[in-house]
């Protein structure tokens, strides 16, 4: 049992090694003998660390959103009115959605599993509240929902289209939600 001790960053290996293959083969292929393998640790560790693959598929999703809400709150902490926020907010979509290709295909297997399974749509929910409290920093709930989904779609869209939109049409699509009529 001693083992985890002697590598404290034993944990985090295996966790990015299962987003890491995540990203590469889907939720499908993970197996202890496989992230083991991929994080280059004793399989033995896998269960000392883990009780099984759900947690183990529950942390690193957990960590993936974090991740992602990271990302929002670095773009949304400097706007300071509603112009830089609707700038951050197109940045964002552009920066998510031109950035890895390994951030995109987690966040559709994280749905493609919250879709079939309770426990991982209860993450997907806090992830999306916590999402939506940012935006709402800035606008009213309703609109902060709105903006959230605008995200997640364009951010799709742009990045799997093969002709892209540009950052004039994402900025129009901001503007017409924010614009209070």
């Amino acid at each position: 049992m001693g083992t985890g001790h002697t590598d404290p960053q034993r944990r985090e290996r295996i966790l990015t090694a299962t987003l890491d293959h995540i990203a590469d083969e889907g939720v499908a292929g993970v197996s202890h003998r496989k992230i083991a393998t991929r994080a280059g640790v004793p399989l033995g560790s896998m269960t000392y660390h883990f009780h099984g693959i759900d947690e183990l598929l529950h942390e690193a999703f957990t960590r993936f959103a974090d991740h992602i809400v990271t990302v929002f709150e670095q773009h949304l902490s400097t706007a300071d009115d509603t112009e830089q926020t609707r700038q951050a907010i197109v940045d964002l979509i552009h920066t998510i959605a031109e950035g890895p290709q390994r951030d995109l295909v987690l966040a559709q297997e994280l749905y493609t599993l919250a879709a079939r399974r309770p426990e991982y749509r209860e993450l997907t929910r806090v992830w999306m509240s916590r999402s939506r409290d940012l935006l709402q920093q800035h606008f009213d709930t309703d609109t902060a929902r709105q903006l959230d989904a605008l995200i997640e779609g364009l951010t799709l869209h742009q990045a799997l289209d093969t002709t892209p939109h540009n950052r004039d049409l994402t900025s129009e699509a901001v503007r017409r939600i924010t614009t209070t009529a």
